[in-house]
């Protein structure tokens, strides 16, 4: 399965890499998901690569919603301002995190993601 983050608002790319350095260090995480950074918009030949402003989970079977569900509300609460939202898509659905939800809501959030 794929899953999907994003960012929004004002230093997006600054937060996605502070998130995926974050997940990449969970072993919880890493255990049984690929994290890689990444573009939604195709590259242009001949020129720079665009900026950051997603991260691809590639997760196994063995992948606990409830683990990323953690990781994810864990790395909101340890920034110092969250970021305006997270957004995270996977299985055809999508929830948006507003920057001003609680650990608690941000894991709920994300559990009823993965629960359909």
């Amino acid at each position: 399965m794929e899953i999907v983050v994003q960012c929004s608002g004002s230093g997006a790319e600054g937060e996605l890499r502070s998130l995926g350095r974050w997940l990449e260090a969970d072993s919880a995480v890493r255990r049984h998901a690929q994290v890689a950074p990444g573009s939604a918009r195709p590259a242009v030949p001949g020129q720079q690569g665009d900026l950051l402003d997603l991260i691809t989970l590639l997760v196994s079977s063995g992948f606990s919603a409830a683990s990323l569900a953690v990781s994810i509300a864990s790395w909101r609460a340890s920034r110092p301002s969250p970021p305006e939202s997270v957004i995270v898509r996977a299985a055809g659905g999508q929830v948006e995190i507003p920057g001003d939800a609680s650990r608690e809501e941000a894991e709920a959030m994300i559990r009823r993601l993965f629960e359909g």
